[in-house]
């Protein structure tokens, strides 16, 4: 592999870059916190050859939100949740603004 081509990666958001340490580390949380929104299904880690579990830079946003809502009193489940209507209603309003961006004229 080229050394261009990992740094191209390291500046993929969906690039799996950090382990689950870590990942623990950046967020300043546990390990445990991280399986359980895994197990939750908010975020799934990509698997290393060896079998550990990654995380890309979208992952660890996600999960610091999460950790947030957490923090918060909110049910990890319920933190889930939440996290993940956010995350639609963002990419809901992004493809909004692509059509509304072909269409100039439209009118609400």
């Amino acid at each position: 592999m080229a050394a261009d081509d990992s740094n191209g990666r390291l500046d993929d958001d969906d690039y799996p870059a950090y382990t689950m340490g870590r990942a623990a580390e950046i967020l300043d949380t546990t390990q445990g916190f991280l399986r359980a929104i895994g197990e939750a299904r908010l975020i799934t880690p990509l698997r290393s050859a060896g079998g550990h579990r990654r995380y890309s830079r979208y992952q660890l946003r996600i999960a610091a939100r999460a950790r947030e809502l957490v923090d918060q009193g909110t049910p990890i489940e319920a933190a889930c949740r939440i996290v993940i209507l956010e995350d639609q209603l963002d990419e809901a309003r992004r493809i909004n603004a692509r059509y509304e961006s072909l269409d100039p004229d439209h009118s609400r």
